[in-house]
């Protein structure tokens, strides 16, 4: 009965400790939480524009709130959006605009023809060498759009895009 009752209790002991280490590196493993919700201010990007400039958070507008959308030239729902922006810009013409994506310039150049968006000094559109936005977004659909305030901190992340109207209540 001894070496039953010790065998169960290191049996126990063994179970027990096995929980705790395991619980333990599943907490550490497990945090999924993207990185813009955890630094909640503007990311330091870099993004190539269709002109094969450089465009970088250094080189925005200060006092402007900011747009951060990551789409796909390609994307349906992305050209419904760029439309609604271009078609609403007086609404929200103190606001600057980013518009990036991994797409090649090529792509995003026609993007920009076909929505003129050279024609607003408040909108840029570059490609993302780096992938670095997507990951720090965590995108899993296009368009996502992050809202950023004057001073740069993050308002509100939209995973489907965003209305114009909700746009100008937010900011």
């Amino acid at each position: 009965m001894k070496h039953f009752l010790k065998f169960y209790m290191q049996k126990i002991f063994f179970l027990a400790i096995s929980c705790m280490l395991f619980s333990n590196i599943h907490a550490q493993v497990s945090d999924t939480t993207p990185p813009y919700l955890k630094v909640p201010f503007v990311p330091p990007f870099k993004i190539m524009l269709t002109d094969s400039s450089n465009f970088s958070k250094a080189n925005l507008p200060k006092d402007k709130p900011v747009v951060i959308i990551y789409l796909s030239p390609d994307c349906g729902h992305c050209k419904i959006q760029t439309k609604e922006l271009t078609d609403s810009i007086n609404f929200v013409k103190d606001v600057f605009f980013i518009l990036t994506s991994y797409k090649s310039l090529k792509e995003l150049s026609e993007f920009e023809k076909t929505y003129h968006l050279k024609d607003f000094d408040n909108i840029k559109i570059g490609r993302d060498l780096k992938y670095f936005l997507p990951t720090f977004y965590n995108v899993k659909f296009t368009p996502f759009v992050a809202v950023y305030d004057k001073n740069g901190k993050l308002l509100k992340a939209f995973e489907h895009g965003f209305s114009i109207k909700e746009l100008h209540k937010l900011l």
